[in-house]
Order: structure tokens, then sequence, then C-alpha cells
């Protein structure tokens, strides 16, 4: 396959056959082919550095032909927003869409000069996606390498203009190498989402097999290889074929150990014009032209025949007007080589010699040039660029070289606002252990600096990571009393009043996360008043101050001031007023029963949080909805969601502790109660540290249904009254609703029907007395399931109906189903087989569409009862005994001992019951002594 000269800017042919890819070439051909006919898309092709990703890009250009472009991406473009961009508009030009290219170029510089808002930037990505779609009208293969270099705005642009693509004849290839450490969150995140959303395509190339190293060997040498030197190389190149090649290209008999070690030696071969040239350009980056090496070696009479050497020897390829390194492990092998002082000669000399580098890439040079005041000072406006487009990674790297850089004159207070920055930009990235760390030392420099208000006003900040990072609420109040006393010996001014209001909004924000409602209404009402001319605090406050409305049974009011703060937050650019708003109106709707509104929010959210690069409040959204699809019975759908907030929200302990609940919940509905349990646990322990309700009461309920699927009511029970307790003591009952159903179950369990009528008298007063819209079909279904043993059946029909109704207006599955099963049996005890049949199916039908086990089974043993018809003579008067003891909770062992026989036996007797009965499990036994019980009493 594949021979002849590369394209330009292609990689230079070591290995004259293309080897190995023939499926994914075949696949890449397919999909250029149905661009042309007007379908286009983006293709990622990933792989590890050296797998062979430009190698195979080169031939599908040679093959597929047709016009195509190419733009790069190298390491360091993501600390200047639009780089990417502006290589496309670029190639764009070199296809000769002028228009497209040079309004891409235009808008990109533009954002280089301004300080946008959000509500800007929206509008520059969407002109941005708009005109490189009308780039990719007409017919062009467009090829873009090192995507996971590529800065934020970049990847933006890219990921909105994928939705264009199907509607053109271009198609976008992309290469990205797959385990690079430094890009991976970001990078991989954007990725994920395109492929979540089915708007890219992606490969992923693998190693060599020992065949396909065989023949690489054979193209290379001309001649079949020995076994001996085959394994040889197959060993050491681990099957990479960039590997094969540069071992194969040092021509020793020792073969080295890594590809580094392959390059040095080769290195020592070139003539010292050319090993020169190479240090050079290795020190200007991945890519340079011929004027720029010159500039940098002082020397321009030896360029060319140095370039013609390095060419001819497989260092660098010609890269439309300048040079490229063959590959970016060459060009780190080479720059690793150079000694240290040489180093930093030669970065100096690039910034001399290549002024029109951006701020970022200055920055660079100066640090290792060791020029520590000009690094700074370029790390620094150019970190304020990045912030201000929402390219928050991009800053936070700019911060820390700014960081390290530092000028040791530099005042003590500018080093404090420094360290505060770095916090909110790593904050933003969901790196919460750091960004405590650097408030935290903002606020000691501040306090050193004499300014006692300024690291006051930091304490908002902190106390938000250190939520994040499982500090309960007394721990956070405490640090907000403390800053209070700071400012209160400076006097009121201007400034200090309105630290004061940020600090009762925050203290405020922190009593409504711990469902403190009616604290945090006083607190929003002082904050407001010291908060009047800010009206980005203001509207912070008025997001607490919703979400304290929905919480305490004042729904469509608070509901309308979350929507509202959302909106207008997002259209002025106020990303953490914006991000906090979503937060609120989607975890608290997937909690009040707010499903359709909490899913809508919450998508929405999840994409302006990407969009700003807010990755802690994106990974929180997504496990809310990944709690909104549990909840409305998409099972698949919630386990991956909540996994994949769970991998990616490394850091979040509040992301952490809601992904646990979901993939508990999963687990329960599987009918895996053990993963449940183990799952819920750990949950619990979590909410227990943090001492939140909303953190531990969830929990608490899903391990009540495991003891409850698992037989242990006395468990059950015990979890419900620990949920209530927490509940009660706030007068909570967003929390408190699900333990009605599940208390009065475990009671009833048991045949203690006083004890489950006491229940629900007690926990329904809690859920009444906040009136949360959805939480009224909880006290309908518990009343039902009493009445229903109290032999009330018209009663019970009754209840389950409107709970039933209920709980389907709001998509609350898990319940619904149950109540179609407790109708049926309701059906069943009044003799109404084929409408208990019905109802059966019914649930199955939901059980089955969310595969979940748990459901299914007990539609099962329902289904077999139905089968049996009247069962009072169906055990033994033995088998009856046994039966009204394992009612009772009695273990095996226990039965014995009071039967008088072995456990043994008494196994034997369980078996007989669950055979006769056509039940699975002990608890369907001992639900069916409670009801011959009953009907004993009753006869």
């Amino acid at each position: 396959m594949g021979t002849g000269s590369p394209p330009a800017g292609g990689v230079a042919r070591v290995c004259p056959l293309f080897v190995g890819r023939e499926d994914v070439m075949a696949l890449v051909l397919r999909r250029r082919a149905e661009a042309a006919a007007g379908r286009g898309e983006l293709l990622l092709v990933g792989g590890e550095a050296g797998i062979g990703k430009s190698r195979l890009l080169d031939e599908f250009v040679l093959q597929a032909g047709g016009r195509s472009v190419r733009a790069d991406s190298f390491a360091g473009d993501r600390g200047t927003p639009g780089l990417l961009l502006l290589g496309i508009a670029a190639a764009l030009r070199e296809a000769e869409q002028v228009a497209a290219a040079d309004r891409l170029r235009e808008l990109v510089l533009r954002a280089a000069d301004d300080a946008a808002s959000e509500g800007a930037r929206r509008i520059l990505v969407a002109e941005l996606a708009a005109t490189l779609a009308e780039g990719l009208a007409t017919p062009l293969l467009l090829r873009l390498e090192d995507l996971h270099w590529a800065d934020q705005l970049s990847l933006d642009v890219l990921q909105r203009v994928t939705v264009s693509l199907p509607l053109v004849p271009s198609l976008v290839v992309a290469s990205y190498r797959s385990e690079e450490p430094e890009t991976s969150r970001d990078f991989t995140t954007w990725r994920l989402g395109l492929l979540a959303q089915r708007r890219a395509e992606e490969v992923v190339l693998e190693r060599l097999d020992r065949d396909g190293t065989r023949r690489m060997l054979a193209s290379i040498g001309g001649e079949e290889p020995a076994a001996d030197e085959v394994d040889r190389l197959f060993d050491a190149s681990d099957g990479i074929p960039l590997h094969v090649e540069e071992l194969v290209a040092v021509g020793v008999d020792a073969v080295p150990d890594t590809i580094g070690e392959a390059v040095v030696v080769r290195m020592a071969r070139l003539g010292e014009n050319a090993a020169l040239a190479l240090a050079a350009a290795a020190v200007i980056g991945r890519e340079f032209d011929r004027g720029s090496l010159g500039a940098v070696l002082g020397d321009d009479a030896g360029v060319d025949a140095a370039l013609e050497e390095l060419i001819a020897g497989n260092f660098v390829v010609p890269a439309g007007d300048g040079f490229d390194f063959r590959h970016a492990l060459i060009r780190d092998a080479v720059y690793g080589s150079v000694p240290a002082a040489r180093r930093r000669e030669l970065h100096a000399r690039v910034v001399g010699a290549v002024p029109q580098l951006s701020d970022a890439a200055m920055s660079r040079h100066f640090e290792r040039a060791g020029r520590a005041d000009e690094a700074y000072a370029r790390a620094r406006r150019a970190a304020g660029r990045a912030a201000a487009l929402s390219a928050h990674r991009e800053a936070v790297d700019l911060y820390r070289r700014a960081e390290r850089t530092v000028p040791s004159g530099t005042l003590v207070a500018e080093r404090a606002e420094l360290h505060r920055l770095l916090g909110a930009e790593l904050a933003a990235t969901d790196a919460n252990r750091e960004a405590e760390r650097e408030f935290s030392r903002a606020i000691e420099l501040f306090h050193e600096a004499g300014d006692p208000v300024a690291a006051a006003a930091v304490v908002p900040a902190l106390v938000a990571a250190r939520h994040l990072l499982g500090a309960g609420y007394e721990a956070r109040a405490a640090t907000i009393e403390e800053a209070l006393d700071w400012i209160a010996g400076v006097g009121a001014t201007p400034v200090s009043e309105r630290v004061r209001g940020r600090l009762l909004a925050a203290d405020a924000a922190a009593a409504m996360l711990d469902r403190r409602l009616d604290l945090s209404l006083r607190l929003t009402e002082e904050a407001r008043e010291l908060l009047t001319d800010d009206p980005e605090e203001s509207l912070a406050v008025d997001v607490t101050r919703g979400a304290v409305l929905v919480f305490a049974g004042a729904g469509e009011q608070g509901w309308e001031l979350l929507e509202h703060s959302a909106s207008v937050a997002a259209a002025r650019g106020w990303e953490a007023a914006a991000a906090r708003a979503y937060r609120m109106i989607g975890s608290s709707a997937s909690v009040l029963l707010q499903y359709r509104r909490g899913r809508r929010w919450l998508e929405e959210g999840i994409a302006y949080a990407t969009r700003i690069e807010r990755w802690n409040d994106a990974h929180y959204l997504e496990a809310h909805l990944a709690h909104v699809e549990w909840a409305t019975g998409s099972l698949d759908a919630a386990e991956r969601r909540a996994s994949r907030a769970r991998a990616d929200g490394r850091g979040g302990i509040t992301t952490e502790v809601t992904a646990l609940h979901v993939l508990g919940y999963v687990a329960l509905s599987r009918g895996d109660t053990r993963r449940a349990s183990d799952l819920l646990t750990e949950a619990a322990e979590i909410g227990e540290r943090m001492n939140e309700l909303q953190r531990l009461s969830p929990a608490l309920w899903g391990l009540a249904e495991v003891a409850l699927a698992d037989g242990d009511a006395e468990r059950a029970i015990e979890l419900c009254e620990q949920g209530r307790r927490g509940s009660e003591a706030i007068q909570d009952a967003a929390y408190a609703f699900p333990y009605l159903v599940t208390g009065t179950r475990a009671h009833l369990l048991l045949g203690d029907v006083t004890g489950s009528r006491g229940w629900v008298e007690r926990a329904a007063a809690l859920v009444r007395s906040r009136g949360i819209p959805g939480t009224e079909y909880g006290i309908a279904h518990a009343e039902a399931l009493v009445a229903l043993a109290e032999r009330r059946l018209s009663r019970a029909k009754e209840l389950l109906a409107a709970a039933g109704d209920g709980w389907d207006r709001v998509d609350r599955w898990w319940e619904g189903t149950q109540a179609l099963l407790d109708r049926a049996e309701c059906a069943r005890r009044t003799r109404g087989p084929a409408e208990a049949a019905a109802l059966v199916d019914a649930a199955r039908v939901r059980a089955e569409a969310a595969g979940a086990e748990a459901l299914i089974a007990r539609g099962d043993a329902l289904t077999r009862r139905l089968a049996r018809g009247a069962e009072t003579s169906v055990l033994s008067s033995r088998e009856h005994e046994v039966a009204r003891l394992v009612a009772a909770g009695a273990t095996n062992r226990e039965i014995g001992e009071s039967l008088h026989i072995a456990p043994k036996t008494v196994a034997t007797h369980v078996e007989h019951i669950l055979a006769k009965l056509g039940a699975a499990r002990r608890t369907e036994i001992a639900a069916w002594a409670v009801e011959e019980a009953r009907r004993g009493s009753a006869r």
C-alpha cells in the first residue's frame, strides 16, 4: 500500500510500505466518499505517540484525492486562545476559501484584543463556527494534527461546527495523542462529549503485532529479516512504528532502550552546523521557519545546507512555508539532549529573533532563558486574556508560570492577588484542593500586607472550595465568622460593607446547603441590603434565596427567581453566578420531583459549564442529571452518566457522593443488593463526614431499600427512623418523603400493622409541613399500604390509584412501578385476577424496559401467586410454623431452636415452602405468612 513521495508537510518516509492499517484506511476512505456526497463529519484518529497517526493521514491524503489542507496544534498552544483557528484560516486560504479565511482570522485577532464577557464569547464562538462552516461548504479534506494540544476556544468552535458538518461536503480528520498527561482531562471531556452526542466518530490505532513489525523491517531493509532480528526489534519497539524506524535507523547491533537514546545516537552522526541547527530548532518549537532559525543561530550562511542534512536524516520535514520535526518525540529527545546552559542561551535568542510570538509563548521562552521579570509580565498578561475568554486551564498554566517567576521585589499585595487569581482559575477547573491552598496563601499575604478587608474578601471562595473538599457547615460558618471579625475593627467603609455583604451571602449559601432554611433566608435579607450597588453579588444572593424557597415549599416563586437569575447571569457573562444558578436549579429540581424542569436546566447548565471550563460545575450537574435518568427509569443512561461524572469529577466530593447515590440506586433496581450496599455505604460515610442532610439522607434511604429487599425489616426501619430524625431536626420534607413508603413496607414485613400506621402519621406530618408538590403521593401510597394490610380494600384501591397516577405525573418511575404491583395485589385480594394480571403486565413492561431485575422478580412472584389461586392449604402444618417464624424475622438457627429441629431441616422446609409458594426469597414467605394470619383472624 501507499508508496511514493509524501504530501507537502507530511511525514518523511523511512518505511516505504504502509503497514497494518488496512481496515482503518478503508473506514476513512468510506467517510471521505460520504462527505463528498454531502454528508461531512468529524473523524478523530487517536493513539499513543509514534503509533502512526500522521502516517495514516499521509496515506489517506494520497489515496483519497481531492483538495486537502492541514493545520497543526503544538505543545504550549493552550495558553493562546484561537491559535489552531489561525492555522485553519491559513489552510482555508490555501484552499482558496479566501473570504472565510480572512473573516476567521479577523475574529480570532479581535478576540485576542478584547476582554470578552461570557455572552460576547458565546456570540464569538457562534460566529467563528459559522465562518468555518462557510469555508467547508465546498468539498475539502481538513486535516488537523495533535488536537490534544489545541486551545479551548478552538475546541469550542470545532464542537459547535460539528452540528453543520453533516450538511457540507467536507471531512474534518483530527489526530490526537491518547496518552498525553498534561491535557487529558479537558481534551478528553471535550472528546467524550462529542462522541456521546454522536457528533464525531473515533478510531484508535493499536500497536503492531510481531508480523506487522516483520513487514516493516522487510520494507525498510529490502529483504526478509531473520527471526531473531524481528524478535529483538519487536521487543524493543513495543510494536510502535516510529520506534521501529528510529531503532533500525541507528544501525547498531545493540538496540537502544528508548527512542530518545536512538535519536541521540543518530544526532552524533550529524555535521556540526546541522547539529547546531537541530538544537536551535528544538528550542524554537516543533514548527519553525528558515528566517527564525537563522536569526536564532546568528549565522545565516549555513542554514540551507543544515536543513537539507536534517531533512535527509529524517529529523525534520517541510511543513507549509516552514519546517516541522518529523515527530514530537524526536523534538523532545533533541531538546532534552541540549545542555542546560545552551538551552537558556537559545531561549534568550528566540525572544529577540522571533518578536511575533504570543505573550504566552514569549513568557515560556523568557522563563527558560532565566529572565524572570519579563516572563512574569508576559504570563500575567496572557493569563488575564485566557481567563477573560473562559480558557481556564490555559489561565492556570500561565498563572503558575507567573507564580514561579514573580520578581523578588514584587509588593506583597500583588503576590496575594496572584494567588487569589490562580485559586479562582483552579476552582473553575475542579482542582479544589490546590484552589484551597492558593486561597489560604492569598489570605495570609493580604494580612501580611496589612489589608484585612482584602483577606476577608477571599474567604467566600475559600469556604466554597472547602465545602467541595468535605468541610461541614459548622467549620465553614466559623471561618466566615472569623472573617467578619477581621473587618469589624476596620470600621464601616463602602469597601468593608460590601465585603461584609459577600460574607453574609456566603454564610446564607452554606446554611441553605445544610437546609437551615430560616437562617438562610434571614442572612440573604441582611446580605441583600449591603450589596444593592453590586448587581452580580445581589444576583448570587437571589440564587440562594430561590433555592431556599423551593425547598421551603414556595415552589413557583423560587423557581422563577432561580431561572431568571441563571438567564441574566449567563447573558451578562457572570460565570460564577451563572454556574451556581444552574447548579441550584438542576440539583433542586432533581431532588424535588421536578424532573422535566431539571433535565432542561441540567443539560443547559452542563453545556454552559463545559463551554466556560468550569469542570466541577459540569461534573456535579452531570451527576444530578444521572439522578434524573434513574428517577425516570433510564437505568443504563443513569449508570453511564454517574460513572462518567464520578471518574471525571475527581476532587469534587459533592459530585462523588451524588454519583454514588445514583450508582447505588441503579444496583438496587437491578437486584444487586450487595453492590448497592457497598456504594451507598460509601456515600453514607461521606455524608456523615460532611454532616449535611442532602448528602447523607439519600444514602440512608437507599440502604433502607436494600435492607427491605434483603428481608431485614428491622434494619430498614432503623434506617428510615434515622432519616426521618435528620429531616425533622431542620423541618425538611424534600429528603423525608421517600422514607414514607419504605418505612411502611418494613413495618408490614414484620406484621406490625399498628407500627406502620404510627410510622405513616409521624412521617406524613413532616412531609405535609412543607407542602412540596409531588411529595403528597408518598403519603397516599403509604396510607394505601396500611389500608391494604387492614383489609380496607376499597380505600386501598382508591389511594393506590391516586398515588400511581401521581407518581406517573411527576415521572417518578421507582415508586410508580411498585404502585402498579401494589394495585395488582389489591386486585388479587378483591378477586379480580384479570385486572391483577393486567397490572402486573404493565409493571413488567416498565421494569423490563429499564432492566430493573428487582421489580421483574417481584412481578414474577405476584404472577405465580395469581396462577396458584387459593393458598391456604398449600403448606403442611410444620411448614406453616416455619413460615410464621420466618415472618417474625428468625434465622434458620433460631427457628430450629424454637421448633427443636436441626437448622439443616429448617433449610429444607424453607426450600419446600419457596417451591410451593412459587416464591424467590424469604421476604415473600414473610408476606404470605402475614397475609395468611390476617385471613385466619378474619375468618
